[in-house]
């Protein structure tokens, strides 16, 4: 891992746990709980996000053709543990050329899913319009679950959120038109259960978007 914690939020400085504060705090949004350093695609590393995770590590299981597993990141620290897990897969897109999806899996109020999504944030809201029919479904631990287009993001990509295991679950895909394979009975596992199957895990390289 390198660099230092920042805002979920906003990516800005936070400062540590001290004399006057016993939380991480953000200048612009008070007490957050720190984004680490973006996690190089590796099994051994990915190991270290999974062990401190409270909430799920989603990761489309088995990958689809070409896919390759491209980083992870997270948001706590030692003593919180995990409350919100980014996994990054690419490869190629539905229509051709290369194709990138974030799971984002938090509790309420985190905020890194609406970061990565381009939103303001710190949750879906109304952006999510959950009075209407779902637009997808995922296969999330073994349990349908809806996801519903989510507005208002940059028109270089496409957002889909829903509720998974009781926990937001964002899924951000670039370029817009690979959003087409979150039609395709997308199934998701929690890494937290997964077995050895996971150190066959195909990795590739770093995907830019976990540190935007």
């Amino acid at each position: 891992m390198r660099g230092e914690p920042s805002c979920p939020k906003c990516g800005g400085r936070v400062r540590a746990p001290g004399l006057f504060a016993d939380s991480w705090q953000c200048g612009v949004h008070g007490t957050v709980y720190p984004l680490q350093p973006v996690v190089p695609p590796s099994v051994e590393a990915l190991g270290v996000v999974v062990h401190r995770a409270q909430v799920p590590v989603w990761m489309p299981w088995p990958l689809p053709v070409g896919w390759l597993f491209s980083g992870a990141a997270y948001a706590g620290d030692d003593r919180s543990g995990g409350r919100a897990t980014a996994i990054a897969c690419s490869g190629p897109g539905p229509l051709g050329g290369p194709g990138e999806l974030l799971l984002i899996a938090e509790e309420l109020g985190v905020g890194l899913g609406a970061r990565y999504a381009g939103i303001a944030g710190p949750d879906p809201g109304s952006a999510m319009s959950m009075e209407r029919s779902p637009h997808t479904k995922v296969l999330a631990a073994g349990r349908p679950t809806p996801m519903w287009h989510v507005a208002g993001a940059p028109g270089d990509r496409v957002v889909f959120a829903g509720e998974a295991l009781g926990l937001w679950l964002w899924a951000v895909v670039w370029p817009e038109q690979s959003g087409l394979m979150m039609y395709d009975e997308l199934v998701l596992t929690d890494l937290r259960e997964a077995g050895a199957e996971v150190d066959l895990l195909p990795c590739g390289a770093l995907s830019p978007r976990l540190l935007g």
